[in-house]
């Protein structure tokens, strides 16, 4: 049997979270550097809003965020990050750490955030898990 390579096994971890929850749009892991690691829908150059959260901008920025939250949290001695969650006006954004990665989650606006949240932990705790960490 031909062994499935971890690049793939997190393509499809993401796969499996963008169509087997409703309301996400578009699913990323970025390491702590702040380099994508993998992104569902994949990147389109000719299309960069397929998936606006696999640009290398928002990868970086994605990390820096994560980091801040962590400093914050540490320095007001809450504990460890359980998840960063961001509302716009046109989209919430939720991301989760993932042992030495994030998980990134965009959801629709008006997207019901009961069966988002749980699924991306378990998604975060899986790429957690394919990266080693």
């Amino acid at each position: 049997m031909a062994q499935i390579t971890r690049q793939k096994r997190l393509e499809t971890a993401l796969e499996t979270l963008y169509r087997g929850v409703e309301g996400i749009q578009a699913t990323v892991i970025v390491n702590v550097d702040g380099l994508l690691v993998a992104a569902y829908p994949p990147g389109d150059e000719e299309n960069p809003h397929e998936n606006p959260t696999s640009s290398p901008q928002v990868a970086a920025m994605s990390a820096t965020l994560i980091g801040l939250a962590e400093r914050t949290l540490g320095r007001l001695a809450q504990g460890k990050l359980q998840r960063l969650l961001m509302e716009g006006e046109e989209a919430v954004m939720v991301v989760y750490p993932a042992g030495r990665a994030s998980l990134a989650v965009l959801a629709e606006k008006n997207a019901r955030l009961a069966p988002i949240l749980p699924a991306v932990k378990t998604a975060a705790q899986e790429v957690a898990d394919i990266l080693g960490n």
